[in-house]
């Protein structure tokens, strides 16, 4: 079983979103027996709580299902327990590898890594900015080309 963990500040807005959409990924192509996904936060603000209104609302509008995603804080024992770990930005990266206490891992990326010659390279938090639909795209985009890589990379 291939593991996947998308990882943002708070767990309710980009890495649900994130989760979400490659669940829905991962269900067209049949693959979920093969690949499991889930998210984090690298902050406890929100634990507990559902994705954002703006994440669900985006989601609802493209008939994805983010049922039963509760936000929740990223754990030392996840760095071990995923295959990859995929951070939004490169703060996240970082509080990831500080928690990893820095050692070299393949596994932490940023998940605009995986858009070639993209503009950017922090996906944007719409927390605070409201842009939900344009987050909705990179992520998009991201999740769609991390799945090709990872169906390549482990024969599935």
């Amino acid at each position: 079983m291939v593991k996947i963990l998308f990882v943002c500040l708070g767990n309710i807005c980009r890495s649900p979103m994130a989760e979400a959409i490659m669940k829905h990924l991962i269900i067209k192509e049949g693959l979920e027996k093969k690949i499991d996904v889930d998210s984090a936060g690298t902050g406890d603000w929100h634990v507990g709580k559902q994705p954002h209104e703006g994440t669900r609302n985006i989601l609802d509008q493209y008939n994805i299902s983010y049922k039963g995603q509760k936000a929740r804080q990223l754990r030392k024992e996840d760095l071990a327990s995923y295959d990859y770990i995929i951070g939004m930005d490169t703060e996240n990266v970082g509080n990831i590898r500080r928690l990893a206490g820095f050692q070299p891992s393949g596994k932490i990326q940023r998940l605009l890594d995986y858009i070639e010659d993209y503009p950017i390279a922090d996906v944007p938090d719409p927390y605070y900015t409201g842009n939900f639909e344009e987050v909705y795209e990179m992520v998009s985009k991201s999740c769609e080309n991390f799945l090709k890589e990872i169906k390549i990379e482990h024969n599935l």
